[in-house]
């Protein structure tokens, strides 16, 4: 049996009505413009739930325990805790690399383009898709903690999963040499409840609020061939770990193949440029439903948080804000912000891949006149992406308690946070 087997193995012993209306509304004061595939089809009840700390306390290795006793918030052992960010340049790559800086640590930043999200991180330019390559750019860089939250896309679930999977693999094969791995967290989602592009939301689904302990889908899915390769590679290499799935989440980057805020926010400007009225573009579901969000400094700071503190370790923790709101509530405030008529939910939904097909030239000479820093709107907006979350035909929902119980409470306003951030996009002069 392979060691992932094996260890798979392992853990299954321990475990385990519509307001359509259209119209005008004040915006909050918040919102005022002045604010600055190793993984078979079985059963659910037969699948892995995951391990408690108290299971898993027992069998770690004995450099795990050494290392357990002294956290990474205060090592005696190097002058400065030392982090490399996986996927730096992305939403929540930004977030975590400047939460790490703000916090004292040296600061890698890994990306394909070898930018730096922050004056203060170090850029690391390599190709998760490239071992070798991978081996060679981290061979001088020797982190305390490793924070992934990088992912590629591909056109179906088994190459996701060999695409993504391998990432997770070679990319702890490359840092093993060094030994100097502590802490490795992994930003996944929701779709481990909900299930993979291929089969989302089909099926037998978990009911909500998701909690952790849900077994998993009887589907392939790239989380859980992620969530394999760290287990795997925790046992080889005796470090400790944490999954962190998050929502929709709401941050700031370009580039970004999820990005809800700039998605919609290039869209209200959109329909301002043209006359059209901000039309809900979802299902009756998710106009209606309570809903959560995950914001990107929040996830930063819980994924920190996890690195630090033993409680946090060898977890997987849900990541949401805390509060929860419905679209009908929220739409209305979003169309003020941009003094936009709106339209809510109407018999079926109005997809932004429909009707934003013909945006590109508009967004050009949108850019032209007001001087925007990025004129090619698929960088700005992923439409793909908020008309599957918008367009769900489920409640989606997270139970926050077992990250409360191990002591991390923070949390966000949903609706100021998204304020926020289409506010720090307007003054980067990525939306006019």
């Amino acid at each position: 049996m392979s060691s992932v087997g094996t260890w798979r193995a392992a853990l299954r012993r321990r475990v385990g009505t519509s307001r359509s209306a259209s119209r005008r509304v004040t915006p909050p004061e918040c919102a005022s413009r002045g604010r600055g595939g190793r993984f078979g089809g079985v059963s659910r009840r037969a699948h892995v739930r995951l391990r408690s700390v108290g299971s898993w306390s027992g069998r770690r290795t004995a450099a795990a325990r050494h290392r357990e006793d002294v956290p990474l918030s205060e090592s005696p052992t190097t002058p400065q805790r030392r982090a490399l960010v996986v996927g730096a340049t992305g939403i929540v790559g930004q977030a975590v690399a400047r939460r790490l800086v703000e916090e004292g640590w040296e600061t890698y930043g890994l990306s394909r383009s070898g930018t730096s999200p922050h004056p203060d991180v170090r850029p690391v330019r390599a190709d998760l898709g490239d071992a070798d390559g991978l081996a060679e750019a981290l061979a001088d860089v020797r982190p305390d903690f490793v924070a992934i939250t990088a992912w590629t896309r591909m056109e179906t679930e088994a190459e996701n999963i060999r695409v993504n999977g391998g990432a997770v693999r070679d990319l702890l094969a490359a840092l093993s040499p060094g030994g100097s791995v502590r802490h490795v967290a992994l930003m996944t989602g929701l779709k481990h409840y909900l299930g993979p592009f291929e089969a989302y939301g089909k099926g037998e689904m978990p009911d909500t609020p998701f909690h952790e302990d849900e077994p998993r889908l009887p589907y392939p899915n790239f989380y859980y061939a992620q969530e394999d390769e760290l287990f795997a590679a925790a046992e080889r290499h005796g470090f400790t770990w944490s999954v962190h799935r998050s929502h929709t989440v709401f941050g700031f980057a370009t580039g970004n193949a999820m990005n809800m805020v700039a998605t919609l926010c290039a869209y209200a400007s959109l329909c301002r440029e043209t006359g059209r009225p901000f039309v809900f573009p979802g299902s009756e579901q998710q106009w209606n439903g309570l809903t959560d969000v995950t914001d990107a400094d929040l996830l930063a700071e819980q994924m920190t948080w996890a690195a630090s503190t033993p409680a946090g370790q060898d977890e997987a923790f849900n990541t949401a804000n805390g509060d929860v709101f419905r679209w009908r509530w929220l739409w209305p405030q979003v169309a003020a912000w941009f003094d936009l008529e709106w339209e809510g939910y109407a018999d079926a939904p109005r997809t932004l891949d429909d009707s934003m097909a013909d945006a590109e030239p508009v967004w050009r000479r949108l850019a032209a006149d007001h001087g925007l820093v990025e004129a090619d709107l698929s960088r700005v907006a992923s439409w793909w992406h908020s008309d599957a979350d918008l367009g769900r035909e489920m409640e989606v929902v997270t139970d926050m308690n077992k990250s409360r119980t191990a002591g991390f409470s923070a949390t966000r306003d949903t609706r100021a946070a998204f304020f926020d951030y289409a506010q720090r996009y307007r003054d980067a002069r990525i939306i006019p």
